[in-house]
């Protein structure tokens, strides 16, 4: 096996141990606690995570769960899906469920409406999003305006491997306490564990921006790693947190967005952006200490990413004994952190 090939990433996982919803209170999840100077391994619960980070400061990514997916129809009158990416120069990256051609308009509760203006071969489209109203010229919408009527027709975008329509509990729940930037198109998932309380009891953090966005799930579909090119999320570190970055304070990562974002900025010191960084054995991290994550899909550069810290080998072994004790994987699942 090698870390230069995607297959070398792949584990099987039953389906019972994806985590179909979330575990309440947050913090009652499960906690893979691994010591990489130790090589030891502890088993406990999330609640307790502060025992094992004493001095580090904590980075959090505050951006915000949006509600990305909406249902309406064509001209025609079939039904269409539309999941909203993030916004593309002055109009939409969005992918579309339902066979569509350049031109195509679709149609949505609130008077919305999709103009389709470009495809492109990984399935993504290009629209722009207008407001009608009639005796009025359409109105086309900036991002503001259309996420709050997204907050009022649209539903969470919840992952594809949970495989259940939303829920009212997923307003909720797929969404940190901290959220604050509307902007994302998946939950930052380690940040889902974090209590109210939890969070008062820690004195040193700091927040960063990363929008998450649909590429998060995106396949490997290459074999050799280094040909995979990365999805880009657009991300902000507001000056505070970088005089953190910069200092040589011991940085715990909450999730892998947030380690991203971080490690692009120690490689390019920009605080706006485009982060496409792809973290692997190959290309390890240089600035964040401690990772607090939840347990990923096979393949994906997010279990890289992880590998990108303590090896494939081990990243495999890892996931090998939570399966033995029955830890939930992905985005509602349990979690692990890094020392």
């Amino acid at each position: 096996m090698s870390d230069l090939l995607v297959s070398s990433y792949d584990y099987e996982l039953p389906e019972e141990l994806i985590a179909k919803y979330p575990i309440t209170p947050r913090d009652e999840a499960k906690l893979l606690v691994y010591d990489r100077k130790k090589d030891k391994i502890i088993h406990t619960k999330f609640k307790n995570i502060l025992k094992f980070l004493k001095d580090s400061h904590f980075i959090f990514n505050n951006t915000k769960v949006i509600k990305a997916r909406i249902y309406g129809k064509k001209e025609s009158g079939g039904k269409v899906e539309l999941l909203l990416n993030r916004p593309y120069k002055e109009n939409y990256l969005v992918y579309i469920r339902g066979k569509i051609k350049v031109g195509s308009k679709l149609f949505f509760d609130q008077n919305l409406m999709a103009e389709v203006l470009e495809l492109f071969e990984d399935g993504s489209r290009i629209v722009k999003f207008k407001l009608i109203k009639e005796n009025e010229e359409s109105k086309i919408l900036d991002f503001y305006k259309l996420v709050k009527i997204l907050e009022e027709i649209g539903h969470v975008p919840l992952p594809p491997y949970i495989k259940r329509s939303d829920e009212k509990i997923d307003e909720e729940e797929y969404q940190s306490v901290f959220a604050k930037e509307a902007g994302a198109v998946a939950a930052p998932t380690a940040s889902l564990h974090f209590t109210d309380e939890l969070l008062s009891k820690i004195k040193n953090k700091s927040f960063l921006t990363l929008h998450v966005g649909a590429g998060t799930f995106k396949p490997v579909e290459v074999e050799d790693i280094r040909e995979h090119k990365m999805h880009s999320e657009f991300f902000e570190i507001p000056k505070e947190t970088a005089k953190i970055l910069d200092s040589n304070k011991e940085i715990v990562a909450v999730g892998t967005t947030v380690t991203r974002t971080i490690e692009y900025y120690a490689r390019t010191k920009k605080l706006k952006g485009e982060c496409d960084l792809f973290l692997n054995p190959l290309n390890p991290p240089i600035r964040v200490n401690h990772l607090i994550t939840n347990f990923h899909l096979p393949k994906s550069t997010l279990i890289m990413l992880v590998a990108a810290f303590i090896g494939r080998e081990k990243t495999l072994e890892l996931y090998e004994i939570a399966k033995k004790e029955k830890y939930r994987f992905y985005s509602y699942g349990d979690a692990m952190l890094i020392l």
